[in-house]
């Protein structure tokens, strides 16, 4: 990344209260930029606004929500075009493969969201501006209760990559960074207890080569490269962040 290119250009991620977002936030204000962040929750966000002041503004909203998006894209324009968005809002939960409608609500927040997200933007984005989109490496491989979360991402990964196609015309790259596993909050809400988390993450840990979950640290570094124009021959391209998991 070039010294100083973040530096006084706006960038807006949503879901940043916690995990990757609020890393991806974090590194965003090391480098100098106006962030503009969105989640239901404060979170951990306020920590970050005792460090960096006015640079960071909070937007409590939620993307499935046409109203807190439209909000955002209000906000967004008292600070200028947008040159950098992470649309990062994201769940997952465990449900029967054969549970339709598990889809449908894992795609509103995952999938639907996150476009709607770029939509609602779409017109206040700089001529070269980056979107880095959130996938998830299970797409390449299975994981048992959650089909419905695994397909809302590959699904999102197809329509991220025609969109990108689309956008090229105007100087907007897009990609997506699928993390693996990764130390967030997002582990709890799947809806198992403590001793069946434990075990998932041994045997989990099993299969990374470094031994351990990757910290949202991680992630959110090459969700930066992504950003920044280190990447600029990149379009429509899936960087697999995952340890080493979908290698064995």
């Amino acid at each position: 990344m070039s010294p100083h290119e973040f530096e006084n250009r706006l960038a807006v991620v949503t879901g940043a209260s916690s995990g990757i977002g609020l890393a991806v936030v974090e590194r965003l204000l090391e480098q100098g930029a106006q962030v503009l962040a969105m989640s239901r929750r404060p979170g951990e966000l306020a920590g970050l606004q005792a460090r960096f002041g006015k640079r960071l503004q909070w937007q409590a909203g939620d993307v499935t929500q046409a109203a807190d998006r439209a909000a955002l894209a209000r906000l967004a324009r008292d600070f200028g075009p947008v040159h950098y968005l992470v649309p990062n809002a994201g769940i997952a939960r465990l449900a029967d493969g054969l549970e339709a409608s598990a889809f449908d609500s894992q795609w509103a927040v995952n999938g639907a969201g996150a476009l709607d997200t770029l939509a609602a933007l779409n017109n206040q984005l700089a001529a070269s501006a980056s979107v880095v989109f959130i996938g998830t490496f299970l797409s390449q491989v299975t994981f048992p209760g959650l089909a419905a979360y695994i397909a809302s991402k590959a699904a999102l990964k197809a329509h991220v990559r025609t969109l990108a196609v689309e956008m090229a015309a105007r100087g907007v790259r897009l990609n997506m960074v699928s993390p693996g596993p990764t130390d967030t909050p997002i582990w709890s809400t799947l809806g198992l207890g403590n001793d069946e988390l434990a075990a998932v993450a041994g045997s989990v840990n099993q299969r990374l080569l470094g031994g351990r979950f990757l910290e949202p640290g991680a992630v959110a570094d090459t969700i930066l490269f992504l950003l920044s124009q280190a990447a600029r021959g990149l379009y429509g391209q899936d960087l697999v962040v995952d340890a080493g998991y979908t290698l064995r």
